[in-house]
């Protein structure tokens, strides 16, 4: 009763002082894949070996993946180290050849993991990033106020396309999946944008297609080749 109380005060105080957006994306996730199949098919494509997934949550995910080598980061359930990523990677001396990133869905968290994920990837390797594409401003705002939670994630995103050395897109499935791959950007994202945590839900509710570099599922094994 008291969560849903805090939360309820949370939305009142964001309809008054937050941003006033609420246009939505018209997504529906029933009709695409879900991430493990997602992950899946590129271990299956690429033959994989190893896996490392941040943030567990219960191994919704985690115990769906077939792959010889895998280690879970959580730090409440799943998985298999109990620790933030933060210790994780300040410890790690392993390379994976797949990384996914399901952790804190806040811009400043998940721009370290990417980060660190790059350092832990092999040379052929990809990074997966979940929660990419929230469909309305109540998905992503910053503390999480109620329903399905994808946070900000989706600004690391646009300023990762920036990068000229990271290969970066977003399936569009399961909440939006980023993706990026070591190698030179395809599509750069040419942009004035110096501060991409300021950015709103109204930016990309516009440019949401060029920001994200939007790809569909079936196309998924052409741009990993």
């Amino acid at each position: 009763m008291k969560s849903k109380y805090f939360f309820f005060i949370k939305r009142i105080l964001y309809y008054f002082y937050g941003e006033k957006f609420y246009k939505r994306l018209d997504y529906n996730w029933s009709n695409h894949p879900l991430r493990f199949q997602i992950i899946q098919r590129i271990i299956d494509f690429k033959r994989y070996d190893s896996y490392l997934e941040i943030g567990c949550d219960q191994n919704k995910n985690f115990s769906k993946i077939v792959i010889n080598k895998k280690i879970g980061v959580d730090p409440k359930s799943g998985g298999t180290h109990r620790m933030t990523s933060d210790l994780f990677f300040e410890q790690n001396k392993s390379k994976f050849d797949i990384i996914f990133i399901d952790g804190l869905h806040t811009y400043e968290q998940v721009k370290k993991d990417i980060e660190n994920s790059i350092v832990s990837l092999n040379s052929n390797g990809i990074i997966l990033i979940h929660d990419c594409l929230p469909k309305k401003i109540w998905n992503q705002v910053v503390p999480r106020l109620y329903g399905h939670w994808n946070g900000d994630v989706w600004k690391a995103i646009v300023e990762f396309r920036t990068h000229k050395d990271l290969d970066t897109y977003t399936c569009v499935a399961d909440h939006g999946i980023g993706i990026i791959i070591k190698r030179p950007n395809r599509s750069i994202l040419e942009t004035k944008i110096e501060n991409f945590k300021k950015l709103k839900f109204e930016d990309y509710f516009k440019n949401h297609e060029k920001f994200m570099n939007l790809i569909k599922s079936e196309n998924l094994i052409e741009i990993i080749k």
